[in-house]
């Protein structure tokens, strides 16, 4: 089960809770109470992991580890807080299924995407988003043509995609390659 946690307003990303197997979250948020979230539904969590380290998806990251004292996943393991690196084409269990990592800059040299072709499920970040949205770039890190390669990696990569949870918006359930197409489209135009 996917749960997306995330207080309505603020500045905030989507936090996915996924139960299963290993129960895991993808991307604390910031600026709300995650962690009285989190308890209402699971007792403890195995793992956080990152699909990048702007503030708006990391700001809770110091409560979540202190509350359930758990390790955390990301690119970059330089990067405070993130204990083990997850590599491009790494899988890792996230609730009952593996996904692959993958690496795609462009919105922030650090963001991964998690792809997994039983159930059809994507973890988009901020690479793309519904009707054909796609990260922003003017950010420190942002960079239009590696986003557009990224873009361009994930249409080679995933297929039968049933839905996509992006980092901000809806999740995506109406032709979700053809949203990811659309984004590619709009990030090489505009």
């Amino acid at each position: 089960m996917i749960s997306n946690l995330a207080a309505t307003g603020g500045f905030t990303s989507n936090v996915f809770l996924v139960e299963g197997e290993r129960v895991v979250l993808i991307d604390p948020g910031n600026g709300f109470d995650v962690v009285s979230e989190i308890e209402s539904r699971v007792e403890t969590i195995d793992a956080v992991i990152l699909t990048h380290t702007h503030p708006d998806h990391i700001g809770n990251l110091d409560a979540i580890i202190e509350a359930f004292d758990v390790e955390v996943w990301g690119f970059d393991p330089e990067y405070p807080g993130v204990d083990h690196a997850i590599d491009d084409g790494q899988e890792i269990r996230i609730g009952d299924y593996e996904y692959v990592s993958l690496h795609t800059p462009g919105h922030k040299d650090d963001h991964l995407c998690f792809y997994a072709r039983e159930p059809g499920v994507l973890f988009a970040g901020d690479l793309v988003f519904e009707n054909g949205g796609f990260g922003r770039t003017d950010l420190e890190e942002g960079n239009r043509e590696r986003l557009v390669a990224s873009i361009e990696y994930l249409v080679e990569t995933v297929d039968g995609l049933d839905v996509f949870y992006a980092g901000h918006g809806a999740l995506v359930t109406d032709d979700p390659i053809g949203t990811i197409e659309a984004a590619g489209r709009m990030a090489r135009t505009v």
